[in-house]
């Protein structure tokens, strides 16, 4: 795969028009949690690759995170 994010002319870009206020599908009812990690992961990385940058190679352990827990 090309590390380039592909040129689609607008008038082929994938929009849908949504009222102020109508509820959204979410894509957790259809999809697994991997497959919307495989959905991400070329966006992210088409975004490194337009900001003329590599990708971080940080451990996982010291990777700029911030946990927040909710109280249930």
């Amino acid at each position: 795969m090309s590390n380039q994010p592909s040129a689609l002319p607008r008038s082929a870009w994938p929009v849908r028009v949504v009222r102020l206020g109508e509820k959204l599908e979410s894509l957790a009812e259809q999809t697994t949690p991997e497959e919307r990690l495989a959905m991400m992961w070329p966006l992210a990385r088409d975004t490194w690759a337009m900001m003329g940058g590599d990708l971080p190679a940080c451990p996982r352990s010291e990777m700029p995170v911030r946990v927040v827990r909710r109280r249930s």
